[in-house]
């Protein structure tokens, strides 16, 4: 017999620190947060998700969050959405399952977040691995936050929550795993190089341009000027 899928409730939508659940799972879609009028990026990606792809440790729950407040859309964490649907913290899942175990539920949580829009979503490090995910991620805006190997490994030293690198040999062992997805993180629509301390602000504002120079305004994607209609006839 198959196996069904275990159906996630509407996440929690992280503002900041804060939770918001929606009351309702059809209002899920349309819950705003009060923003400052002193951000014009509210419409810059006219509701299309933006997904941070990237290794473990490169900042993408962080730099996720101050984006979600500049864009005026949600936050949500892949990671903390797979505790939720499991019940268990993410070392518990690889303990019983694997990483297969929790490479599937990693797809079924991306997959059901694929109708929401106006999301901007933290991705765990491995989400680049399989390629029905693309799938997914292509249905929005894929930015690789690429942090040097040596940040990476001071930020997860002694870092117990992840099953990866619960080995002796650490700190290598990421250096492989960093050369292993490389050229999957590079099929990203945007990279976004981040240096040693780099505050978060200024990483925001520079994706924020690079996000302006790549999308195309709302009114030649409606209608190119090259391919405008002439009107022949009286």
């Amino acid at each position: 017999m198959k196996r069904k899928k275990k159906a996630i409730a509407p996440p929690n939508l992280w503002y900041g620190r804060q939770a918001v659940e929606p009351a309702h799972p059809q209002d899920y879609a349309v819950i705003t947060f009060a923003m400052s009028n002193s951000d014009n990026h509210m419409d810059l990606l006219r509701g299309v998700n933006l997904y941070l792809v990237g290794m473990m440790g490169a900042g993408k729950s962080t730099l996720g969050e101050v984006m979600a407040k500049r864009l005026g859309y949600r936050f949500c964490d892949t990671d903390a959405l797979i505790e939720q649907v499991a019940a268990q913290s993410i070392p518990d899942i690889f303990q019983a399952s694997g990483e297969s175990g929790f490479r599937a539920l990693e797809s079924q949580v991306l997959d059901q977040l694929v109708p929401y829009t106006r999301l901007v979503v933290a991705t765990g490090g491995g989400i680049v691995l399989r390629p029905e995910n693309w799938g997914y991620l292509r249905q929005g805006v894929v930015v690789w936050i690429n942090a040097p190997l040596t940040e990476l490994q001071r930020r997860l030293q002694g870092n117990r929550n992840r099953p990866l690198l619960q080995r002796e040999d650490w700190p290598q062992y990421l250096a492989n795993l960093l050369e292993e997805r490389r050229h999957l993180y590079e099929a990203a629509d945007i990279h976004l190089p981040v240096a040693a301390g780099e505050s978060t602000e200024i990483i925001g504002d520079r994706l924020l341009t690079l996000l302006e120079e790549r999308i195309e305004p709302l009114e030649e994607r409606i209608l190119p000027p090259s391919s405008a209609p002439t009107n022949t006839e009286d």
